[in-house]
């Protein structure tokens, strides 16, 4: 009879506990410590019923799982049915881990999705304790979701919102955020004493204190970067500036540049510099070593004095004001332009307002991850209905801008299982400091949005889509995106939460001019800050063969290997007509100051 293998043990050493009375005293410390803290924390805006808060989000997810619980309540025998398949799962689970614990090689009944970071460390498939958890959440989560799939009578948006918050309340829920589950974080409690739960402690305290509206979770070291110093610092000159805006004019590297320059137009809910990381990750600098003469608007952090600047005044004072003093400063008549997410839907926007005039300033323009058309907006479009809109503009009536806290959360929030558990279990359960990231340093340097402007587009681009729908007017001038039949370049990413492939794929479709479509890899960050140096991703381009969906130009597309910043350079030189001199910053208007600025440096 063959002897059953000898069971899996992890190294039972670290298990130990190397000083108990120091472990006791870490322990009571840490409960007076997280006392105070919740209490703290309890009186802050994270607690209460406002937009985009955790207790908001967490009474719609209440109420999605209510809406889904009647419904299968109403079927007894569906639900049965359902709840038996979940024991039997998990009967069978109970079974082999027990099998496994006197020896035997069990297979699996549940593992994780292919680049699931939780379940990395090896105890969470060699040790059975830490397995039976992994399984059991697996189960249950792969269980639930079959539910929700199968729940029948309801709408595609609600559909979406159920979906949304359960990927909230499962990914809350997972063993790796617990410290009794979480193998590595048992291992470091033992052998520090409990240290690091002491430190993580501290190290939520400190987060709170510097926090603005709701709870900003460190996700890098904020110490380790400076704008002007490690970031945006390719060389230039601010050359122009508003209430609203700086504009950066960059010094050139080449004996020779395009005769056309191009404006850059950045979004006004987050910092330029995502364009201007660290030199290696530059897509500025990128484009001025190609021989582009650019320009950068850097808008400012607003405060209550700007609370009435609006959508309107955005493209006067904004987009139309840069490219009246970028063809001022070089001299040319006409010139490029690129927006990046919003930033583009204003860039097209204005568009539209210069075609119904029979004005053409700009002669190409690049959008990228735009959306023009919001009918798949993605999940974004949750937050996105008459009552949260009711309260965002109560709320930014009585402020005058809304907090970049706020919508900081909501982006987090969409992808909860990278920007928001990663950084709660190594900050505050292994009590360690998040490790130097640029972008993540951007991602939390957040900015301000003016009331007038933010209220005009979440109403009127979000929840109407009055833009796609030729019901938009802008200072009494009707938008039509089928009058703009100027070049664009269309750039959307395959895995972006915030403008979806398919609705850029959509938007697309509106302009009446030519429109190279090019779809990168990755999301709405990383694919776009994709250098060429470092071969990471890839993007697709197809023939010039029209598609009526996305799906059906997938299948005619070519995929090319790395970044797509020489792809869209090589067409951007055609539009930028023949070499010409070098031009410096400044030379026509002045010298404000050195680039970045100081619009780019207000914190919020």
């Amino acid at each position: 009879m063959q002897k059953p293998n000898k069971p899996e043990t992890s190294d039972l050493s670290a298990y130990s506990i190397p000083n108990p009375e120091e472990f006791t005293r870490n322990v009571l410390k840490l409960f007076e410590e997280s006392g105070k803290a919740m209490s703290s924390y309890l009186e802050r805006a994270d607690t209460q019923m406002s937009p985009f808060t955790a207790a908001s989000e967490m009474a719609e997810a209440g109420k999605m799982m209510g809406e889904i619980a009647q419904r299968w309540v109403t079927e007894p025998a569906k639900l049965a049915e359902a709840q038996g398949s979940l024991m039997r799962s998990y009967v069978e689970l109970w079974n082999n881990t027990l099998r496994r614990m006197l020896g035997e090689d069990v297979k699996p009944v549940a593992v994780p999705e292919s680049g699931d970071n939780r379940f990395k460390d090896p105890e969470w498939s060699s040790n059975p304790y830490f397995d039976f958890w992994k399984q059991a959440y697996l189960l249950t989560t792969n269980w639930a979701e079959g539910i929700l799939q199968k729940t029948e009578g309801i709408d595609e948006r609600t559909k979406q919102k159920i979906d949304f918050y359960f990927r909230q309340v499962s990914s809350a829920m997972s063993p790796s955020n617990f410290p009794m589950t979480n193998p590595e974080v048992v291992r470091e409690t033992l052998q520090t004493n409990a240290r690091n739960l002491v430190q993580g402690m501290a190290h939520f305290v400190e987060d709170m204190e510097k926090s603005g509206d709701l709870l900003k979770i460190s996700q890098t070291d904020i110490n380790a970067f400076e704008v002007g110093r490690n970031l945006a610092v390719t060389p230039g000159k601010v050359v122009f500036q508003n209430d609203i805006l700086q504009l950066i004019q960059y010094t050139p590297t080449t004996d020779k540049v395009r005769e056309v320059p191009l404006l850059v137009v950045p979004p006004w809910i987050n910092k330029y510099y995502i364009l201007d990381l660290t030199p290696p990750k530059s897509f500025i600098k990128y484009a001025v070593d190609q021989g582009f003469t650019v320009f950068v608007v850097s808008w400012v952090n607003p405060d209550r004095n700007l609370s009435h600047k609006s959508f309107e005044d955005y493209m006067k004072e904004g987009v139309l004001a840069a490219t009246d003093a970028v063809r001022r400063e070089t001299g040319v008549p006409k010139c490029n332009a690129l927006g990046y997410c919003v930033g583009g839907t204003l860039l097209a926007s204005t568009l539209a307002y210069l075609a119904a005039r029979g004005e053409q300033p700009i002669i190409s323009a690049t959008f990228l991850t735009t959306q023009v058309d919001f009918t798949k907006a993605g999940d974004l479009l949750i937050f996105i209905d008459d009552t949260q809109l009711k309260s965002l503009e109560e709320m930014m009536a009585e402020r005058g801008f809304l907090d970049g806290s706020r919508m900081a959360n909501v982006f987090n929030m969409m992808r909860p299982r990278d920007l928001i558990w990663p950084y709660v279990v190594n900050n505050y359960l292994l009590g360690k400091k998040p490790f130097p990231f640029d972008l993540l340093y951007w991602n939390q340097d957040s900015t301000r949005m003016p009331a007038a402007n933010h209220n005009f587009y979440l109403r009127e681009f979000y929840h109407e889509n009055r833009l796609a729908k030729g019901e938009m007017k802008i200072a009494n001038t009707p938008l039509d995106l089928g009058k703009v039949r100027i070049p664009i370049y269309e750039l959307a990413t395959k895995e972006d939460h915030i403008a979806p492939a398919k609705s850029v794929f959509i938007g697309s479709k509106l302009f009446g001019g030519p429109v190279e479509f090019v779809l990168a890899g990755s999301g709405h960050i990383a694919g776009v800050v994709n250098p060429p140096d470092k071969v990471k991703y890839q993007y697709w381009t197809a023939s010039k063969a029209a598609a009526d969906t996305l799906d059906d130009w997938s299948k005619m597309a070519r995929e090319t290997p790395g970044s797509w910043w020489p792809h869209w350079s090589a067409w951007l030189a055609k539009q930028s007509g023949a070499w010409t001199l070098p031009r410096d910053p400044g030379e026509k208007l002045g010298v404000i100051e050195a680039a970045p600025g100081s619009y780019v440096r207000q914190k919020s």
